[in-house]
């Protein structure tokens, strides 16, 4: 499993089980059980961009963005398919080779949302949303034009600050670090 921790904004609009689990239309395969994988945690926001409601998550402990726009009220069931899906295209964005894709695939997990939260990960959510309300203003453009795998990438290879450390993390690079370690064998903690 993946352990999403989301804002109360995000958690309120989830359909989810007692245990978490998003309640989806798709015909999931059955999980065999609720070990953490590597890319354990995760934290969300519900950003409103232009009146449409937006998704954006980052990695705990490598800052990875991963960015979905324009929800709809329907499409909240399926976040994992959209988690899933934004975060394979993002790695691709940002340079992954076919070991960090091979990596990335064998540790994706079905999500499980709570809302325990770090503050350090929410301070990052919070720069990075208002870097993309930013963008969209500079640019003038429309949040339903912009490339949700590229946006991704776009804030990934930004350098973010970590409480606790004296040096940046730049995104993109740690993610892919983290996914040959566990490509390798050494898989690290995946925990902040």
């Amino acid at each position: 499993m993946i352990r999403l921790h989301c804002t109360k904004k995000l958690l309120a609009k989830l359909p989810l089980t007692e245990d978490g689990r998003l309640r989806s239309r798709q015909n999931e395969p059955a999980v065999t059980g609720d070990d953490e994988s590597p890319l354990c945690g995760w934290h969300a926001n519900l950003l409103l961009l232009q009146r449409r409601q937006c998704v954006l998550f980052v990695h705990d402990t490598t800052r990875f963005p991963v960015f979905i726009p324009a929800l709809k009220k329907a499409d909240f069931a399926e976040l994992d398919w959209h988690f899933r899906d934004g975060f394979m295209n993002t790695l691709l964005k940002v340079g992954a080779e076919t070991q960090h894709m091979d990596a990335a695939e064998k540790l994706l997990a079905p999500l499980v949302c709570d809302n325990n939260c770090n503050r350090s990960v929410q301070g990052t959510l919070n720069q990075m949303g208002q870097e993309l309300d930013f963008m969209l203003d500079y640019d003038q453009t429309s949040v339903t034009e912009l490339a949700p795998y590229q946006t991704g990438a776009w804030l990934a290879e930004r350098p973010c600050t970590v409480k606790g450390t004296r040096d940046c993390i730049w995104p993109g690079q740690a993610m892919l670090r983290l996914l040959e370690r566990t490509y390798t064998g050494q898989e690290g903690d995946c925990h902040v």
